[in-house]
């Protein structure tokens, strides 16, 4: 390679539960470098979560992850092109792009969703994620699905 590979920035916890992974979700919500606008309506979805699922012994915090868990892929289909042919092939995703892919899915999701604002249609993607339903966990499912459809051409691997 020509160049050096840039360096990791260092993602610094976040102000209330002292979570980087909080601090990378709201990074993936916020418009326009308005990140104080991003974490009011991270932490007032997590109060709707709350509200939401009262009978949960889990905190909010708890089920925002469960939820991130449940719409991690573990493997998505690449093309590659094999003498004028493209196939799809399977194959799996490294950690931090697993993480990253689940966030953003979950925010597309919750930004398509109807509701009266950003932190509602994102407690509501939470829970449907927490419940193994909605957008997010359709999205991860479908991916799946296209691994498991062109698994005959995973030795294409590269």
């Amino acid at each position: 390679m020509r160049k050096a590979k840039p360096k990791k920035r260092i993602i610094l916890p976040d102000p209330v539960y002292g979570d980087v992974r909080v601090t990378k979700f709201v990074n993936h919500l916020m418009y326009d470098g308005k990140k104080n606008t991003a974490f009011a309506i991270f932490y007032s979805a997590l109060e709707t979560v709350k509200a939401k699922l009262p009978n949960e012994e889990l905190a909010a915090l708890d089920i925002w992850k469960k939820a991130l868990e449940n719409v991690t892929p573990l493997v998505e289909v690449k093309s590659r092109r094999v003498g004028g042919a493209t196939f799809q092939v399977p194959t799996e995703i490294r950690a931090d792009r697993k993480e990253s892919i689940s966030m953003k899915n979950l925010i597309a999701y919750a930004r398509k969703r109807g509701g009266k604002t950003m932190a509602d249609k994102l407690a509501a993607e939470i829970v449907d994620a927490f419940n193994n339903q909605g957008g997010a966990f359709k999205r991860k499912e479908d991916m799946h699905k296209m691994a498991e459809a062109n698994r005959a051409f995973a030795h294409f691997r590269f």
